[in-house]
């Protein structure tokens, strides 16, 4: 980078935080996707004030600038895609106040997600949205996604949970949306639009959340199907019989099958599926409800159903879920991680899909996810040197795309769109939908500074390209 520019960061921030040399530029060059992009220079910004003369100097020399946090996105949200500035947000975590009395949590962007959730649950609160990687990933880079995991069957996604915001625009202006009521109606929903826009309109510098009570009692198992199908009418029968677990998660038998490989536990390998379904509120109905779930299970011939007589047994049964992606990662070096999500009703068509797709293109794919909200992973696991085969991943990550969207469903439950999914945005959105969405981009980012490359594709790009 011109070295007037890094003089002129320099007085915006010691040059300890400025990174120049290249192998700390490279550490900021990936996330958990696809792709590697070398940033120009990294900074590392403590306080809203410096992220604001950031942008405006950003703004003067037209210079790319992409808000990072702990960089677990599965979709490329924070890669660095033009060279220029990766803002590491994840220094700015001074901040985790829990405000019992208005049941709030007021937050700074790199604060771990799970972090909020011990601090609220500490105080008998709660903090429903919960991405599998909560444990490592910021709750700025969480809302920017919208990214949520299991519990949105019955609580709601992240964009429910954020109140308020302090952000700083891409032209360098410090501004509040929302605020710490519940009711808030006064103009446009900003808060609404900034949560899920990818980093591509504000950097987050403080995020209000609300928080509810602590469900006094919970209760977990765990089924196992010889059939596919017979899970689908399990999972099916239990929403509708009026129980809405607070987790719905299902395995497919690839999924089984590497877990028992990558640690053995003794699940059955012969299984097309396995299911965890978790309910949560007064202990009298909880018990109730896992013994229906149970019940509804057996009815639809399940090889074994398991439920936790406690948090050790119920921390086992969870284990197999949370053994997923360490496992499928042995089964090739690179992980291709998607989340076209359909409408409950759909999922044993977009499962059936998926093994016609896996069969046309002989590939590694698995499949797994939040079977209560439709939201599915599909995972194909590849190795990016080998062109002939990544060739045919290209063709068969568009195919589960389009079936998706055939089926009613949606490019992305959770991921965001960021870089792999952007050609697929007019399938879904519409022409003029993307061209509305486009003006509100160049509304507030008029020189297109701001997490350039993401969402939108780029002139003549209408397919994924992984070689």
């Amino acid at each position: 980078m011109d070295a007037k520019i890094i003089e002129e960061l320099s007085r915006i921030m010691s040059k300890e935080r400025i990174l120049q040399n290249v192998a700390d530029r490279y550490s900021y060059s990936f996330d958990a996707s696809f792709g590697e992009y070398l940033p120009d220079v990294v900074v590392q910004p403590q306080s809203t004030e410096e992220i604001s003369q950031l942008l405006q100097l950003a703004n003067r020399y037209k210079i790319p600038v992409y808000p990072r946090g702990a960089a677990t996105s599965l979709s490329g949200g924070p890669l660095p895609v033009q060279g220029g500035m990766v803002l590491d947000m994840s220094q700015m975590k001074e901040k985790l106040i829990i405000d019992k009395e208005n049941l709030l949590a007021i937050v700074s962007p790199g604060v771990i997600t799970a972090d909020i959730h011990q601090k609220a649950e500490e105080v008998g609160l709660y903090y429903p949205p919960d991405p599998s990687s909560s444990h490592v990933s910021t709750i700025g880079g969480n809302l920017l996604e919208n990214s949520s995991g299991p519990k949105g069957l019955k609580y709601g996604t992240t964009k429910d949970y954020v109140i308020g915001l302090e952000v700083v625009t891409p032209t360098g202006e410090i501004m509040r949306t929302g605020g710490k009521t519940v009711k808030n109606v006064t103009g446009y929903d900003l808060t609404r639009l900034i949560v899920g826009s990818e980093g591509t309109l504000a950097v987050v510098t403080e995020a209000i959340l609300k928080l509810i009570p602590k469900p006094p009692a919970r209760k977990t198992m765990m089924a196992t199907f010889k059939r596919l199908v017979d899970s689908g009418y399990a999972i099916t029968r239990i929403l509708q019989s009026g129980i809405l677990p607070s987790a719905l998660e299902m395995m497919d038998q690839y999924c089984i099958q590497a877990v028992e490989h990558y640690r053995p536990s003794g699940l059955p390998v012969e299984a097309e599926a396995l299911i965890i379904i978790e309910v949560d509120g007064h202990p009298k109905a909880v018990e109730e409800e896992i013994h229906t779930c149970a019940e509804i299970c057996h009815q639809h011939d399940a090889l074994e159903v398991k439920v936790a007589n406690n948090e050790e047994e119920r921390q086992t049964l969870w284990q197999a879920r949370r053994m997923v992606s360490p496992a499928i990662s042995k089964l090739g070096p690179t992980k291709i991680s998607e989340d076209a999500t359909v409408p409950r009703s759909k999922i044993p068509d977009m499962m059936e899909h998926l093994r016609k797709i896996r069969e046309k293109y002989q590939l590694n794919l698995v499949v797994f996810g939040h079977a209560g909200d439709g939201n599915l992973h599909p995972n194909i696991l590849t190795d990016k040197r080998n062109k002939e085969e990544m060739k045919r991943v290209e063709d068969a990550i568009g195919e589960i795309f389009e079936a998706a969207l055939a089926l009613g469903g949606t490019l992305s439950g959770e991921h965001g769109i960021g870089t792999l999914k952007a050609p697929y945005l007019k399938r879904e959105l519409g022409e003029t939908g993307v061209i509305m969405m486009k003006k509100i981009k160049e509304a507030w980012d008029p020189n297109h500074i701001l997490n350039p490359g993401k969402i939108f594709p780029q002139p003549g790009q209408n397919k994924v390209v992984l070689t």
